[in-house]
């Protein structure tokens, strides 16, 4: 209250409290409490502006406890991160919305992750508008690890735009004969192109059922993730911009940096080196 430019006295007759404690507060050196809140606050803001400002106080403990082996309680990040300013990007709710191959998918919903890398293979298409026009870019996700394994980014949502992912993730990870790449029915995912290469690299492809709002979800958790940590938090003059962005956000903040409640607060890249887990 004083600080605020009241008067001293009545300031401390109010609160209950004597004008000499207060005096005497503002000669005092810091606790060690309050000198170890600012050095946590300062390493917090680092750890925020290396996040894009995506990270929320959980994202933000573990970083902390994993990635700097810093010893903190979670409530004392949120209380610091509230008292900073500091906050994470908000999600938005997804609304739900005979193929040409099975739904090879659907008995693995209600189970865990697979052990295995390169087991289950998820993809999807999406698309974002600039002032040039759209920009459309599809991924190949492992579902055990959350690793992007491939990409493609076009103009146009073309057959050539699934195929080049594919091929991409092939090369990458020379998977093993059996995996299953699960899409939605998508023509590009049902046409020769795409069908095709994954076949002859041993790859059984798999389409999931209509109607279905959890078909899917792992890889439509993903488009939603980046709407709001990349796509929706500024407007895009180029594609060539958006595709530059869209790049750096999948193999160097998504595989590399940001860390995945379902890997136990660690990155996808982190998950394959440490986990016991198969990758061909």
């Amino acid at each position: 209250m004083a600080d605020e430019g009241l008067p001293v006295q009545p300031a401390a007759r109010v609160l209950g409290c004597s004008e000499s404690g207060y005096y005497a507060s503002r000669v005092r050196a810091p606790s060690a409490r309050r000198v170890r809140h600012a050095l946590l606050t300062e390493t917090i803001r680092t750890i925020h502006t290396a996040s894009r400002g995506v990270y929320g106080a959980r994202r933000v403990h573990a970083e902390l406890t994993k990635g700097h082996g810093v010893q903190v309680w979670h409530g004392t990040v949120e209380m610091l991160m509230a008292r900073a300013g500091l906050k994470g990007v908000g999600r938005t709710p997804e609304v739900a919305s005979d193929p040409p191959g099975p739904d090879l998918e659907r008995p693995r919903r209600s189970a865990v992750r697979p052990r295995a890398g390169d087991e289950l293979w998820v993809t999807d298409i999406t698309e974002h508008p600039t002032r040039e026009g759209k920009v459309y870019c599809t991924v190949m996700l492992d579902v055990c690890s959350r690793r992007v394994v491939g990409w493609s980014i076009d103009s146009s949502p073309t057959a050539a735009l699934v195929a080049n992912a594919l091929g991409m993730a092939i090369e990458n990870r020379r998977p093993p004969a059996g995996t299953i790449i699960h899409s939605d029915h998508g023509v590009q995912f049902g046409s020769w192109a795409f069908t095709t290469r994954a076949k002859e690299s041993g790859l059984v492809p798999s389409m999931g059922s209509i109607g279905d709002c959890y078909d899917n979800a792992v890889i439509e958790s993903f488009w939603s993730r980046m709407q709001v940590e990349l796509l929706n938090r500024r407007g895009w003059r180029t594609r060539l911009e958006l595709a530059n962005a869209i790049f750096e956000y999948l193999e160097i903040f998504h595989n590399r940096q940001r860390r995945h409640s379902a890997l136990g607060w660690l990155t996808p890249v982190e998950f394959e080196n440490t986990a016991t887990i198969t990758v061909a």
